[in-house]
């Protein structure tokens, strides 16, 4: 096949604070359940993450700062020596591989069970989650999470704070705070989970109050030029209905907006909606925008290329995409020579465990030979 080389904006180089980014191509954060039981990501995660190391910077998959704010079985967290340890063998393999690394810091709230983190689940108000949950044995119904308390609240801020000191010992270049998708940051937010009356419920301030207060923690405990935020505006994923969403986000972003933050990462992104102006508007930093693909619908063709490079025309300034890079190790050359792309299996992409649609996915090799399946990172190499 004759392959073409396509409009370079998106492969141009670019910079996020102290980081030269090769391109502007990230790889957005995706559970996945291939941590050990205790958290502690293995050397099978050492491999998946450095066969993307091409990305312009690889945002790791949603990591609990604390033992209550797991969600599922398997999934990596950051609050003891073992998880740290685990890390560094990540990110010096993704170092090792030319690659550059933010850690997603994510607490699930409501979205947990006592069969996984052992733990009842803590949110701003009492409202369980209103679908089942996955646990080892199977989906179950949701619990009524525990209110938290103010100390609750303080204790949950340094847990975050603490959560990014041990990224970045661990390696990371940064940390993305997750404040979308329905998880513990947006439940506060949101009007349906947020129930309080006291200073973190109620008026729009002060459900944007908990959100403000962990960013802060966050960048005063190691940079605010090594912080990013992700947001999902008006997304009702995991049962959200934020109610006031044309007022929520402009009150957020002016907060966030004084903190001097490495960037906002927009899930979802898509500039024909209105919302993407009033955020690009809004926000005077770096936008990161992942482009709306229509999930769960089947991933376009052309992995969200031509999506990415709308968005760019429209003032991103990168671009992230989640499933072209989990089916697409090499995605980077695959879009810059305009290859096809490999389809993601969606049996393998959570809960399975394993290699199988995790570090199998085959990679193009030079001069138009088949593709080959990438072979394990040499972790011994690098993790001392």
């Amino acid at each position: 096949m004759t392959q073409t080389t396509v409009d370079p904006s998106l492969f141009q180089p670019t910079r996020l604070g102290p980081l030269h980014l090769p391109n502007r191509l990230v790889m957005a954060p995706l559970t996945r359940n291939r941590a050990g039981a205790d958290g502690a990501p293995g050397s099978l995660m050492a491999t998946y993450y450095a066969q993307r190391a091409s990305a312009g910077l690889i945002i790791a998959e949603g990591t609990t700062p604390n033992a209550v704010g797991q969600t599922y079985p398997d999934i990596p967290a950051i609050h003891s020596p073992a998880h740290v340890a685990g890390w560094r063998g990540v990110t010096e393999a993704v170092r090792a591989a030319g690659g550059r690394m933010f850690l997603q810091l994510q607490h699930g709230g409501r979205v947990g069970h006592p069969l996984n983190s052992g733990l009842t689940p803590v949110a701003p108000s009492p409202v369980p989650l209103p679908e089942t949950i996955h646990t080892r044995g199977g989906r179950v119904p949701s619990v009524t999470p525990r209110e938290m308390t103010a100390r609750d609240i303080r204790s949950t801020v340094a847990d975050f704070a603490q959560a990014a000191r041990n990224a970045v010992a661990a390696g990371f270049a940064g940390v993305e705070v997750h404040a979308a998708n329905g998880q513990l940051l947006h439940q506060f937010m949101a009007r349906n989970t947020n129930r309080r009356t006291d200073d973190y419920g109620g008026s729009v301030a002060n459900r944007i109050r908990f959100v403000v207060e962990v960013t802060r923690a966050v960048a005063d405990a190691i940079g605010p030029e090594r912080v990013g935020v992700r947001i999902s505006p008006a997304n009702t994923v995991n049962g959200i209905e934020e109610g006031d969403t044309q007022h929520l986000y402009p009150a957020l972003l002016d907060a966030l907006a004084e903190l001097d933050l490495a960037y906002l990462h927009l899930e979802f992104a898509d500039p024909a909606n209105p919302l993407f102006a009033t955020v690009r508007d809004a926000w005077p930093g770096i936008l990161m925008a992942n482009p709306d693909l229509g999930w769960p619908d089947p991933l376009p063709a052309d992995g969200g290329r031509g999506a990415g490079e709308r968005l760019l025309d429209a003032g991103a300034d990168l671009i992230s995409l989640g499933r072209a890079f989990l089916a697409n190790p090499d995605l980077v050359e695959r879009l810059r020579t305009d290859a096809p792309l490999n389809p993601v299996r969606d049996k393998y992409t959570m809960y399975v465990g394993g290699a199988t649609g995790y570090t199998d996915y085959p990679t193009l090799t030079a001069h138009g030979r088949k593709a080959q399946a990438p072979q394990p990172f040499p972790l011994d190499a690098v993790v001392r």
